[in-house]
């Protein structure tokens, strides 16, 4: 069965009228990464990066290359941890939040 919408118009269209996905997407990047599922997380960061931000907005910000930030954010890209951290240093102060670790465990 063929797909009847583009799967990125429909998240960028999802963000702009929903800020609780975007920060559900953004909290799911953050979640993966720390588990060791990167390639999905980068998916996804790249995802939430187009529906916010923008690549150019992003290189801008971000003082890097919007090539490279595509690269870094492709399904075989190999962000280094400064470049992880400057971009969702970037996506959380876009969408007003902050990134906070628990441990799930400890909460239940």
């Amino acid at each position: 069965m063929a797909l009847t919408r583009d799967f990125k118009a429909t998240i960028v269209e999802r963000v702009e009228r929903d800020p609780d996905f975007a920060k559900a997407l953004l909290d799911e990047a953050a979640t993966l990464f720390l588990n060791g599922e990167a390639e999905t997380a980068r998916l996804i960061l790249r995802d939430l990066v187009n529906a916010t931000v923008g690549f150019e907005q992003l290189a801008r910000e971000s003082a890097r290359p919007s090539k490279s930030l595509h690269r870094m954010l492709s399904r075989a890209g190999n962000p280094s941890m400064d470049n992880l951290a400057v971009i969702f240093s970037v996506i959380t102060r876009r969408l007003g939040v902050s990134l906070e670790v628990r441990d799930v465990e400890a909460h239940a």
